[in-house]
């Protein structure tokens, strides 16, 4: 990995916040800064598809190196196994299984101009340079590396809409800094593009592409600390150093400079989605001056008070390091997607100002339902409802919730219309800043579509395998945003809209094949799809996404008393769970997915359908087994490397659920407003929820062999059940767990100590 210097922030600028003093005034004099465990190198190498690039939480920019733009380990454009970077550019996915942006990149080099980057094998065909993992640093809101083919040394910090680029140059009188609009993934077509130059120190242009983000407009505006002696521009591979400007596709442009040894070229690119002159208003409000190291500090001020809204304490730094680095990663996404006059493009490619909240865009729904936004509702409160306006907000422009947004525009990518937990989530934990009638109209809206295997949901209550690519996981995950819907229409007194949904809610149990004890694809005429294999997979063709039924057949969160039913009872339920964890890893078929990663027996960690399941021991009175289960994966599936994660970060869900667990509790049923109790494994921790009320929950005789829950108190007063609610949480208050190395069989066994679907509000 890179070399990780830890880079204490001692200089306080008038932008932090009173929260953020008071928390900095509750640690020890002795407590380095929590931006000092954040690794951004964690998830770079083996599949976590992160970047290490300078963002701020939820910004627009994310402005990192890339060393690649192909290949689905490069999804985030950069992959801790390369060893040349083709250049910086300005937005950039976190963890996703497919890659898009990269958008607006820039290049520093000196000598003869090259317009294309060369191959990763051969750099000198190209602009690109070679680099060291162990000359580049990272820390939150900051990179920097060294390019050994230039001798510059390049570093970078951020505001919301704008990145800050600081280059050390060599003494050379061909000098030069390159803007490359072509630059993306291969899928991501300029359709486009034009690059003004303004004056000797402001260009400004547009890069229009349209990869798996439809139709995207990036608009940016760039200001050089020093003017450039002269500059070229090439357009479809024809170069011109007399125009001033330059349209149509294939554009870059270079800006030349002589300089001397040391001397420093700052560059500022302030970004918009709506137009030119936004990009421009973005980069002069945000970022007026010069002084690169003040809003490095500032970027980095912004993190700790992020970071300090949950405080560790351990002696085992590296474990303080994975969660903190994911806290960062679960704190990148969703990205803010106006302007700083509050315009932004929508869906319907009109520009529209947001009234009164921010407006994101990119939301991986099908992953950051499951833990990411239950984790929101505790320690993003305040972002929460304009989250949820944002999927209103699409709504308007595009007719449907949003299944994931990309810079604005729609993917349909993944399957069910996660929006619909998201919301009713928020509305039954009182947060209500928004139109709840329309929400509601949203959420019931998209269940009734005829598209995406809906309309054979309401002709036979399942998708019918023949008729419907993924039909099992769809018919799952359909039943739990209609059981989220049904109790949204019953709290607003809809009450046939309650049954029919409710009844729809039970659809998973006609894809349940009782002789074989698993989910299975079932064709329109009722007859079981055979042969049938649980460990078979493929990715494009099959009834399961991206997994197979040994691993989606425990997705029934809004109704587990049902599923163990199903199964025959208690005994055979756990009889089933302990043997997903036992069995072979060996998956089956000759286009297996490659998101199935992580795998404990069947149990595939490294991808969102399994993430749940771990915590189902507690439904049927074994806890224990909970406990054991989740400390191997925490322990084992994540470490402090680049190889730390074991599958695709996905855009905050793959820390989210690492942040929960390690606190000791996770949301099996996503909108229930229950968290099923597991084994916290820091000897303390404290949550702070926004509201001046702190949350402490404390490990007592924690050791590594002490990962077993003797007894657990809430507030002083013994604990019988294995949950805790989603208020009691944010009443704050002690939640105490006392460690042993034998497993309590004791504990937790009564039915009426189970955790419940979801709890009265």
């Amino acid at each position: 990995m890179g070399l990780f210097k830890r880079i204490v922030i001692s200089v306080f600028i008038s932008a932090v916040t009173l929260s953020c003093q008071e928390a900095r005034e509750s640690t020890s004099s002795e407590d380095t800064h929590l931006t000092d465990f954040v690794n951004p190198f964690i998830g770079t190498g083996g599949h976590g598809h992160t970047f290490p690039g300078a963002a701020l939480p939820f910004s627009m920019v994310q402005l990192s190196p890339d060393t690649y733009n192909r290949g689905w380990d490069w999804c985030s454009g950069y992959h801790d196994s390369d060893s040349s970077i083709m250049g910086f550019s300005h937005t950039h996915l976190s963890g996703t299984g497919r890659g898009d942006l990269m958008d607006i990149m820039v290049m520093p080099f000196v000598g003869e101009v090259k317009w294309e980057p060369g191959s990763r094998e051969n750099p000198d065909e190209g602009y690109r340079s070679r680099f060291s993992n162990e000359e580049e640093d990272a820390s939150p809101g900051y990179y920097e590396v060294y390019l050994r083919d230039y001798g510059i040394q390049a570093s970078f910090t951020v505001t919301p809409r704008t990145g800050f680029h600081r280059y050390v140059f060599p003494a050379s009188d061909e000098s030069h800094i390159l803007f490359d609009l072509t630059h993306g993934r291969p899928g991501d077509k300029e359709v486009e593009a034009y690059l003004t130059i303004k004056n000797d120190s402001l260009i400004t242009g547009l890069r229009r592409s349209s990869g798996w983000a439809k139709d995207q407009y990036v608009y940016f505006a760039a200001r050089f600390s020093k003017p450039f002696q002269s500059s070229l521009l090439n357009t479809d591979g024809k170069t011109d150093e007399q125009r001033t400007e330059a349209k149509g596709n294939q554009i870059k442009g270079v800006f030349n400079f002589e300089t001397q040894a040391g001397e420093v070229i700052y560059l500022k690119v302030g970004i918009s989605p709506v137009n030119e002159e936004g990009a421009l208003n973005n980069l002069d409000i945000e970022n007026p001056g010069w002084d690169f190291e003040q809003v490095k500090s500032q970027a980095q001020t912004v993190w700790e008070q992020e970071l300090q809204k949950i405080q560790v304490e351990s002696d085992d730094e590296a474990k303080k390091t994975i969660f903190y680095t994911a806290a960062y990663h679960a704190y990148l996404a969703p990205y803010l997607y106006t302007d700083a006059d509050g315009k932004f493009r929508g869906a319907d490619k009109r520009i529209h100002t947001a009234e009164g909240f921010t407006r994101y865009t990119v939301f991986s729904l099908w992953d950051t339902f499951r833990a990411t936004h239950p984790l929101f509702t505790i320690t993003q409160k305040e972002r929460v409802a304009g989250m949820i306006r944002s999927m209103l907000s699409h709504y308007d422009e595009y007719g449907l919730l949003p299944e994931w947004p990309l810079m604005g525009t729609e993917t349909f990518t993944m399957i069910g219309y996660h929006a619909v937990p998201v919301i009713a989530d928020a509305y039954f934990k009182g947060i209500r800043d928004f139109d709840v009638e329309k929400a509601y109209e949203a959420m019931k809206n998209s269940a009734m579509q005829d598209h995406f295997g809906i309309d054979h949901l309401k002709k036979y209550n399942y998708i019918p395998s023949e008729l419907e690519n993924k039909s099992v996981s769809k018919t799952l995950e359909y039943a739990y945003d209609d059981w989220c819907i049904a109790q949204m229409a019953g709290a607003l007194g809809r009450e046939e809209d309650h049954q029919y949904f409710m009844q729809r809610a039970g659809a998973y149990k006609n894809v349940f094949d009782r002789s074989s004890g698993f989910m299975r694809g079932r064709k329109a005429d009722g007859s079981w799809v055979a042969p049938f294999d649980p460990t078979y997979s493929s990715h494009s063709r099959s009834d399961f996404v991206e997994a197979n039924a040994w691993q989606y057949t425990w997705f029934v969160p809004h109704d587990v008393q049902g599923l163990v039913e199903l199964m025959g009872g208690e005994k055979k339920f756990i009889s089933k769970l302990d043997s997903l964890f036992d069995v072979s890893s060996d998956i089956e078929g000759e286009d297996v997915s490659v998101d199935i990663t992580g795998l404990i027996g069947q149990y595939a960690h490294g991808n969102e359908p399994s993430h749940h399941v771990a915590w189902l021991y507690n439904y049927v009175g074994q806890p224990w087994k909970t406990q054991e289960k989740v400390r191997k994966i925490l322990t084992e599936l994540y470490d402090a490397t680049p190889d730390g994660l074991s599958g695709n970060e996905d855009c905050g869900q793959m820390s989210s659920w690492y942040i929960l667990g390690s606190l000791g509790f996770y949301p099996v049923n996503p909108m229930g407003g229950v968290y099923v109790l597991g084994a916290p494994i820091f000897d303390q921790a404290t949550i702070r929820s926004g509201d001046g009320k702190t949350f402490t929950i404390k490990a007592s005789n924690l050791s590594g062999d002490n990962r077993y829950v003797q007894s657990v108190s809430l507030n002083g007063q013994l604990l019988e059940r294995t949950w805790i609610s989603h208020q009691e949480i944010i009443n704050g208050g002690s939640l105490v767990f006392e460690m042993t190395s034998e497993p309590n069989k004791k504990w937790g066994i009564d039915r009426e100590n189970y955790p419940p679907d979801q709890i009265d509000f």
